[in-house]
């Protein structure tokens, strides 16, 4: 969708909302709301351009995206959005999966897997290590967030989260305990911290990979709330400045919509009940487990409608980006997509991005 002057009445009909007056103005608030990636070395041209045009929030790195010259690539992203006439004053959010153990994209800490901190005699103590080495190897690379830590708690060794060692423990103390401690351990640091995947893929097993196929975990509510959802209680208190939702089915808290998806799950349980008031994300929008939801324009949408506010483009290909952007525009012309949540959700970016990291 191309924003045209024929558009202003409706723009203007937004004041005095967040969605500010102009069209320039809601282009670089929905923008705000989508995160990009690329593939290769350098990021295109075309990528550069949307940067300029304020359609881009940020940033996911991968592990084909690092190269020596990794920091002068993003230090350069940020000054082409810097000299932007869409520039908020904020940096644009840099991101990549600095779990530690295998999931690491970045060459550096944590070393260690989360199986193994939280196998540790002080697990506390080596879980706060691992946040401080999060931290202090994204910092290296210019980026100011993590897609980290994982809280779920897995159920029978050897399942999805036990078998890459990503989940820190089967006790939903230990896990919260340490996550929690990672969570202050690198945001003191200054890097914004993300957990997930809520409301937990502990019950996923071996074989059951949200990224490949759907996936549904059949616990009851009770179940759900009293061991996954426990360690998000600590991480809230602890001032977690985001939350990823997963992927999976949750027929006990909403039978029809992955926990992305779900108004029921994202607002009732992970706003309403727990009280989270930080930016959600959404996992992979290409994710082989949303195959039901349509293209990527509509998976960004129904994301977005169900109160998520960072919608993940990473499948490496611009247009999957510039997809979700439309769809967004283009459901705020025809009210599809609810204008004061989409403003609160547009607040609560703008919040995130002040406290960034300026390189």
């Amino acid at each position: 969708m191309k924003f045209t002057q024929s558009l202003l009445p409706f723009f203007l009909a937004l004041a005095p909302s967040a969605l500010a007056a102009s069209p320039t103005d809601l282009q670089a608030q929905i923008g705000s709301h989508v995160i990009y990636s690329y593939p290769g070395l350098e990021p295109s041209a075309q990528l550069l351009e949307l940067i300029k045009e304020g359609k881009v929030g940020g940033i996911i790195l991968f592990g084909e995206n690092v190269s020596d010259n990794l920091t002068t690539t993003i230090d350069n992203l940020q000054q082409t959005y810097k000299q932007s006439p869409y520039y908020s004053g904020s940096p644009l959010l840099v991101m990549t999966d600095q779990e530690g153990g295998e999931v690491r994209r970045l060459s550096g800490g944590p070393v260690s897997s989360a199986k193994v901190v939280g196998e540790a005699a002080d697990y506390k103590a080596a879980a706060t290590q691992m946040g401080i080495d999060a931290a202090t190897t994204l910092k290296e690379f210019h980026n100011n967030a993590n897609l980290a830590p994982v809280l779920d708690v897995f159920r029978v060794a050897g399942d999805f989260a036990d078998n890459y060692q990503r989940s820190f423990s089967n006790s939903s103390s230990v896990v919260g305990t340490c996550g929690s401690a990672f969570i202050h351990a690198q945001q003191g640091d200054g890097v914004v911290a993300t957990v997930k995947h809520f409301p937990g893929l502990g019950g996923a097993s071996t074989t059951e990979n949200t990224d490949v196929e759907p996936v549904t975990i059949d616990f009851t509510k009770e179940e759900l709330r009293s061991v996954d959802m426990a360690p998000y209680t600590k991480a809230i208190a602890a001032g977690v400045d985001m939350v990823m939702a997963s992927w999976a089915i949750y027929p006990a808290l909403d039978a029809n919509y992955p926990s992305g998806l779900s108004k029921a799950i994202i607002q009732n349980e992970l706003r309403g009940r727990l009280g989270f008031k930080g930016v959600t994300i959404t996992d992979a929008i290409e994710a082989g487990s949303l195959v039901a939801f349509g293209d990527q324009g509509p998976r960004g949408l129904l994301a977005a409608q169900a109160g998520m506010d960072l919608l993940l483009a990473s499948g490496r290909n611009v247009t999957q980006g510039e997809a979700i952007y439309d769809a967004l525009a283009a459901a705020l012309k025809d009210g599809s997509l609810d204008k004061r949540a989409f403003s609160n959700a547009t607040n609560r970016i703008a919040s995130l991005r002040k406290k960034l990291i300026k390189f």
